[in-house]
């Protein structure tokens, strides 16, 4: 798994931001989208991308993209 698509996978979640907002530094939880449904909607672009289980506790401990990405990388 390379970040670059990641970022990309996570973007496509989202319906209103901008995809250049998305970085490896973006702490996600700061986009106005976020909330649970998108983080329902993460868990599940993870299990189906990565066949990855990614926890709310993964989440919830992550600030940014990369935080996240490293989470899943440590998983698979």
């Amino acid at each position: 798994m390379e970040i670059n698509s990641f970022i990309e996978n996570f973007a496509n979640i989202f319906d209103e931001t901008d995809p250049s907002l998305i970085t490896p530094e973006t702490k996600f939880r700061d986009l106005d989208e976020w909330g649970s449904l998108l983080a329902l909607t993460l868990i599940a672009m993870v299990d189906d991308e990565y066949t990855v289980r990614l926890s709310g506790d993964d989440i919830t401990s992550s600030n940014t993209i990369n935080d996240l990405f490293i989470k899943i990388s440590s998983k698979m």
